[in-house]
């Protein structure tokens, strides 16, 4: 697809608020259960929409009184979808406890050794790794959980993680939204090497899907 053709075809969704609202909504908490797509992306990607849908001279509308998306709006729904997705992982190893951590199919999805690896940041940091979880993609699954898990009282959870997704994610928004023409720049003049990174992250986590897989039938087939 031509580069003017992609552009037009994706800022017409800057007029479509409600679905990208929903699809926000989706994606985060999609993103918190190991969809291989980091919701810095997903971030990105909504903030240029808002950033198109005041473009209006290069970008019309494609009807008069079309609706656009409104950045503050944008930015509160998603930092109300990342608190919350959030929050149903920690509540998931608060019920679930050691049941959820032994899991067989939980652990197919995580990286070796990550909810041992929480484990030990949190009981010796406490409610602090709550924020740092939110700002490591690799853990931040496995990291709310065990917050969960280890009985992090709701509030502390709640209070560490929701000051670091408010400062994070409605900063992003914002910030791509009156400066995305800084960041179209250079998604045009990268864009093969933009793509070719994408293939490549979405490959390297197909692959250790299967290698994992591959070690788990032949440790059962050597029981």
């Amino acid at each position: 697809m031509p580069e003017a053709s992609f552009l037009e075809w994706f800022s017409a969704y800057a007029y479509q608020p409600h679905l990208v609202y929903a699809a926000v909504i989706f994606m985060m908490f999609a993103s918190s259960f190991g969809l291989p797509i980091p919701e810095e992306a997903t971030l990105v990607s909504v903030g240029l929409l808002a950033f198109l849908a005041t473009q209006t001279d290069t970008y019309p509308p494609p009807y008069p009184g079309a609706q656009p998306i409104n950045v503050y709006t944008l930015a509160a729904v998603c930092f109300v979808a990342v608190f919350l997705s959030d929050l149903v992982v920690y509540s998931i190893g608060r019920f679930g406890g050691v049941r959820v951590k032994n899991s067989r199919r939980l652990n197919r999805f995580l990286p070796p050794g990550a909810m041992l690896k929480a484990e030990m940041w949190v009981k010796k940091h406490g409610a602090l790794m709550a924020g740092v979880f939110r700002f490591t993609p690799g853990l931040r699954f496995p990291g709310h959980m065990t917050c969960g898990m280890l009985g992090l009282p709701l509030w502390k959870f709640s209070l560490v993680d929701g000051i670091a997704a408010l400062i994070s994610v409605p900063t992003q928004i914002l910030l791509i939204a009156y400066y995305g023409e800084v960041i179209l720049y250079y998604l045009k003049r990268f864009r093969e090497a933009v793509f070719l990174l994408l293939f490549l992250a979405v490959a390297f986590y197909l692959f250790k899907r299967i290698w994992r897989w591959r070690q788990r039938r032949a440790g059962v087939s050597r029981v």
